[in-house]
């Protein structure tokens, strides 16, 4: 397999874990939001540090809306990190990638003269 080729594999999933991550952040929101709503409608007057819920009674829901709310926010923050990651690794390729293809151009120029 050729470099050229590998880089072009290597980008391509590098693209598919970009999505992935993407995928990960809208379940995140998805289970953060679902967690919020559970919280607002089991409890009468929660107490709320920036936008978690911290002082529950003893109601289930409440520990549900909780751990929703929880396992939301954490989704959401490796969600993000991994799109970027992702991202950041495909431009290293794609920049390998253009630089392996200038040095076969100037290859096949030189067997050419």
């Amino acid at each position: 397999m050729a470099l050229r080729d590998y880089l072009h594999e290597k980008a391509e999933e590098s693209r598919h874990n970009e999505t992935l991550g993407f995928l990960i952040l809208i379940i995140g929101v998805s289970f953060f939001i679902g967690g919020i709503v559970v919280t607002v409608v089991t409890e009468e007057n929660p107490e709320w540090l920036l936008f978690i819920p911290y002082k529950l009674d003893s109601h289930p829901y409440s520990l549900i809306g909780l751990s929703f709310a929880s396992i939301g926010l954490v989704l959401l923050i490796l969600g993000i990190i991994f799109s970027i990651h992702s991202a950041l690794q495909r431009a290293s390729y794609m920049d390998r990638l253009k630089e392996t293809q200038t040095l076969e151009a100037q290859k096949i120029d030189s067997e050419e003269s």
